[in-house]
């Protein structure tokens, strides 16, 4: 299975700005799981905000089955200078899903959004290489979340 992160070029333009701030204390970041279509579609250019991905086509798995549709906050945030690897890299908590009567799903992958722009700004999509539908009782972990900026 390859994991494929593509990062929007609205975040691109928000980093420039300063309007996005990774590190603890700074804004608030949350995890999206995506209906298992939205990865076909994802488009850099034109999928950069939260509303770019809910309306209209709503690309975001609805709410049921013990997910919340813009529920999960990251935790933890983290931004270290990398030196020997010449990048930045911004990390954080891992990240549970747990499913309830009926679970939820397929999704194909999440997006990574900052709440605290004024636009929602979509950072990456994470296309997860496969679908997964997670069954009552089970969970969907998102592992070792970074994000590299070279």
């Amino acid at each position: 299975m390859a994991i494929i992160a593509t990062v929007s070029n609205h975040a691109k333009y928000q980093l420039a700005l300063g309007a996005i701030n990774l590190n603890t204390g700074g804004d608030t970041l949350q995890a999206i799981l995506m209906k298992d279509t939205f990865g076909a579609v994802f488009d850099a250019d034109t999928h950069g905000t939260l509303d770019s991905v809910t309306s209209g086509t709503d690309y975001q798995l609805a709410t049921s089955g013990g997910y919340t549709k813009n529920d999960e906050v990251l935790a933890n945030q983290a931004v270290a200078e990398d030196d020997v690897n010449d990048k930045a890299a911004f990390t954080c908590d891992d990240v549970t899903f747990t499913a309830t009567a009926g679970g939820f799903g397929p999704t194909g992958g999440w997006c990574l959004v900052d709440t605290t722009t004024a636009d929602d700004t979509i950072i990456c999509y994470v296309d997860f290489g496969e679908d997964y539908t997670i069954a009552s009782g089970s969970s969907l972990q998102l592992q070792d979340i970074a994000v590299s900026l070279t």
